[in-house]
């Protein structure tokens, strides 16, 4: 092989070798997230008992506020339906495990910041109106990936 073919053979293979370098750093940097401990009176709000059920449901008893933990992997959460009452404080706790994503409620003006892996964020609002809302990613093309899920507000 003359030197003017392998000029492209060894710059793919240089490119191939740095991108994977740069993946296997990335990957190494990232730190497990923290959830925040916030108490249920930050917004002089009641107590709260609240358990996520097998399907994937919030609930509470006789309270005002409801926590809701949610883990995004690549394009998909953990959670595919959230019910709670309307009137209710939400509040989310959002775990990102993998890739580069946010949680976003758009009829409820409830969106977190863009997380890493190994991040995590917590977001409150009223669920003020009764009906279903759908929650999703905004990152790129995940949405119509299927990384979405159900509000139900009764």
């Amino acid at each position: 092989m003359d030197s003017e073919k392998k000029f492209p053979v060894v710059a793919v293979v240089v490119i191939i070798a740095i991108a994977l370098l740069g993946w296997w750093i990335f990957s190494q940097n990232q730190e497990p997230g923290v959830t925040p401990n916030l108490p249920d009176s930050q917004n002089g709000t009641e107590n709260s008992t609240s358990s996520p059920s097998s399907g994937g449901t919030a609930t509470t008893t006789d309270s005002k506020t409801v926590t809701v933990d949610i883990k995004a992997n690549n394009f998909s959460f953990d959670k595919r339906t959230i019910t709670v009452n309307e009137g209710d404080t939400v509040r989310i706790v959002f775990s990102n495990e993998q890739g580069f994503h946010d949680f976003v409620i758009d009829e409820f003006d409830a969106r977190t910041k863009q997380l890493n892996a190994g991040q995590t964020e917590t977001i409150e609002f009223v669920a003020d109106k009764t009906g279903t809302f759908e929650y999703y990613c905004s990152v790129g093309t995940h949405r119509a990936m299927g990384m979405k899920g159900n509000l139900i507000v009764e």
